[in-house]
């Protein structure tokens, strides 16, 4: 099976994930796609094939030489974002892209189109598979999976390829943030890893956001408008003046590259009571903490203000930026971008303005970079992945794979 049947397959898999459920994998669906991961991987002839009882998959390829070669891991996530809905995904090939509007759903009106994307132009002449328009794709990270398992059949195929011991693992509820929350780190067994997550062709990443959630609870005291005077307490007023001291300009809207923000994600309640909640993003972990005492002053000053309230604050740390535990490491960013040099590909690497498992994990003793699936528009229903760049991701698993190999027998 190639690459693309096996996107195609995967996707028609429903495994959007729940913040609700509180379980792991938090939905059913996800155990459905392991299983049948965990049957084509025994089918590929891959050894220690395992599915735990929170939804992760493990495999292994052996090594096909005798010379040391360290362990290396290959990682991609089975849960879709809940953003949009992902049952009943239709997927479509576009054949040769014309450059021009493609209509996703004539009845509903849904184009995906070069003026609103202009992206969609770099891949003009190539094969796109794009959604009907009323779901996401997958390509996040069903791309990932796809080129992972074609690339260890690949391997499995082409034993002139040298190549050392090759872990792989198939992770639940990336999306909602717990992928790697019972990732066994020991079991797995590599040196480091490499998540196949990233969007469009050549990106390369090793630095991500430290990352918070903040959330403030705020008492008033609701009296009668008419008698207010003197003992009203307004606890939106006071909702609204505590974002009013947070950087305009450090608003997600305002901010690209390496700037951070405060970003307002929640606000709810009433007169009598509010809550308000953040996410705080930054890739310098000084700035990062800066911001959390920034917020955390502007709340006391707040507490000083309005004696009579009750505003309590919570701030919990999300993860770190990765680049404190792979910059140590970067030779392993280094064959990745050898890799995609070899394959004509142009690396782009530069700093996720987000974060991924990869991120997690590399704090957990797994240093594990971030690799290019292909797909773009990743969360909605434009979203679309060319071909081609899946076929390149999987190359570049077995050129990696090559390399350290190579690099092993100097």
């Amino acid at each position: 099976m190639n690459v693309v049947d096996r996107f195609i397959k995967y996707v028609q898999f429903d495994t959007e994930s729940n913040t609700e459920t509180h379980t792991t994998p938090s939905t059913p669906g996800q155990l459905v796609l392991a299983e049948e991961l965990k049957k084509e991987l025994i089918e590929l002839g891959l050894t220690g094939v395992t599915l735990d009882n929170n939804g992760y998959v493990m495999a292994t390829l052996p090594a096909n030489t005798d010379k040391q070669i360290p362990t290396i891991g290959f990682v991609a996530h089975m849960d879709t974002s809940p953003d949009l809905t992902g049952k009943n995904v239709k997927p479509r090939i576009v054949n040769s892209y014309d450059g021009k509007d493609i209509v996703l759903h004539k009845e509903n009106n849904i184009i995906l189109s070069p003026i609103d994307f202009p992206e969609l132009l770099q891949f003009e002449g190539q094969d796109l598979i794009v959604t009907d328009g009323t779901t996401l794709l997958g390509a996040d990270d069903k791309a990932g999976i796809a080129e992972i398992m074609t690339a260890m059949q690949y391997l499995l195929e082409h034993p002139e390829i040298k190549h050392g011991k090759i872990r792989i693992c198939f992770t639940p509820d990336e999306e909602i943030g717990e992928g790697a929350d019972h990732f066994d780190v020991e079991k797995f067994g590599a040196e480091w890893a490499y998540t196949m997550d990233g969007g469009i062709i050549g990106e390369l990443e090793y630095e991500n956001f430290n990352a918070a959630g903040a959330k403030i609870s705020i008492q008033g005291r609701s009296v009668h408008p008419g008698y207010a005077k003197g003992k009203m307490v307004n606890a939106l007023i006071i909702a609204n003046k505590l974002i009013s001291f947070l950087p305009e300009s450090q608003r997600p809207e305002h901010t690209c590259n390496y700037e951070g923000f405060f970003h307002l994600v929640g606000m709810s309640g009433s007169v009598d009571s509010a809550n308000v909640s953040f996410i705080i993003r930054d890739h310098d972990r000084k700035l990062f903490e800066k911001r959390k005492q920034l917020l955390t002053d502007t709340v006391a000053y707040l507490q000083k203000l309005y004696p009579s309230s009750g505003i309590n604050l919570e701030i919990k740390d999300q993860y770190y930026n990765m680049r404190e535990k792979v910059e140590p490491v970067i030779k392993i960013v280094d064959y990745a971008f050898e890799a995609m040099q070899q394959l004509d590909i142009t690396p782009i690497v530069k700093p996720i303005r987000g974060g991924t498992d990869g991120a997690r994990l590399s704090f957990m003793g797994l240093p594990c970079p971030n690799i290019f699936a292909g797909g773009l528009n990743f969360h909605g229903r434009y979203e679309f992945v060319p071909i081609p760049s899946l076929e390149k991701a999987t190359q570049v698993i077995v050129k990696i794979a090559e390399l350290v190999a190579e690099d092993s027998n100097k």
